[in-house]
């Protein structure tokens, strides 16, 4: 299947001619449904190569000296455009190989996962871009009505504001890239054709906002706050019909708390942050070190969104 920008269909399951009628033994029924590989296997798969391909980058990456000795120096506890580009460079790059030995066996490409490379940075991604910003600024205009945020003074010159508002915008989007597309791809292509769109969406979005709890300073509401931003994520992936939405939308999200309001995101503040903002008041309001994610008017911001690509992306009328 070839997905367009103007399209919301989805892909559907692997298919697998069997001759009608041929005898299969316990085992081949085991490993193979009426579709072909069992998305379960087909999962599994996917996961293994994907850690095979982690380790065999560390593996790598630890013998070339240099790397080694910078990436220890590294202050883990200290977000920093360069570490963030290197470790997502090292996860979306297995996550991407891995995807494509899995669509060789399935004789499939990556825009059956939702991802069409010839809409790279396309209509779609900047359409997401200034969706995602805005639904941040909503978040924090809420909580700084009931004064619990001030954006302070500037922090960074123009040169070093640039500078940083570059780089971390290529690690946003890089960190958008793999989160959308480990979570609502080939993960959701898999599962969906066999449980259900949503089932499997929401499969992903308690898995996706349970691993933000291994996050520095994370707390539940704001990994539950994640989860729920991937609900909406997949509800953008239903109606445009691929990921470059939602990526563009998740990337100015991260970028825009992290860089542009300087507030933390998922427990960690950042280096090269463009204002001395603050937060005061309480956790409940201000979402404390977890930001704006913990804060009570994530959720409310969140619904705001799926209202809003609910009216401009709407549903496609299939004629009878």
């Amino acid at each position: 299947m070839t997905t367009n920008e103007e399209t919301s269909s989805l892909p559907g399951p692997v298919q697998e001619f069997h001759p009608e009628g041929a005898q299969r033994s316990g085992i081949d029924t085991t490993f193979r449904g009426p579709t072909g590989i069992r998305a379960g296997w087909r999962l599994l798969l996917f996961i293994f190569l994907w850690l095979v391909c982690i380790k065999a980058e560390g593996f790598t990456l630890k013998h070339i000296p240099g790397v080694n000795a910078w990436f220890k120096a590294q202050d883990p506890n200290v977000f920093t455009p360069p570490v963030a580009i290197f470790s997502e460079a090292i996860m979306l790059f297995a996550l991407l190989v891995a995807t494509a030995v899995m669509a060789l066996i399935e004789k499939r490409t990556y825009a059956d996962y939702y991802l069409p490379l010839n809409q790279f940075l396309g209509k779609r991604f900047w359409q997401g871009v200034p969706y995602g910003f805005a639904m941040l600024s909503l978040a924090l205009g809420l909580i700084a009505a009931l004064h619990g945020f001030s954006l302070g003074s500037v922090a960074l010159s123009g040169a070093e504001a640039l500078k940083y508002g570059g780089l971390y915008g290529i690690a946003f989007l890089m960190v958008g890239l793999f989160e959308e597309f480990c979570f609502r791809g080939y993960m959701q292509a898999t599962l969906g054709p066999g449980i259900g769109f949503w089932p499997a969406a929401i499969l992903l979005a308690i898995l996706f906002g349970a691993i933000h709890l291994s996050n520095g300073g994370e707390a539940w509401f704001g990994a539950a706050m994640a989860g729920s931003f991937g609900i909406l994520a997949a509800f953008s992936l239903q109606r445009t019909g691929n990921l470059w939405f939602p990526i563009g939308m998740h990337a100015a999200w991260d970028w825009s708390e992290t860089f542009f309001y300087s507030v933390p995101d998922s427990g960690f503040l950042a280096k090269g942050h463009l204002f001395n903002s603050t937060f005061h008041g309480p956790t409940w309001l201000t979402g404390g070190t977890v930001g704006p994610e913990g804060s009570v008017f994530a959720f409310l911001v969140l619904i705001v969104g799926g209202v809003g690509i609910h009216f401009i992306f709407p549903q496609k009328q299939i004629s009878a």
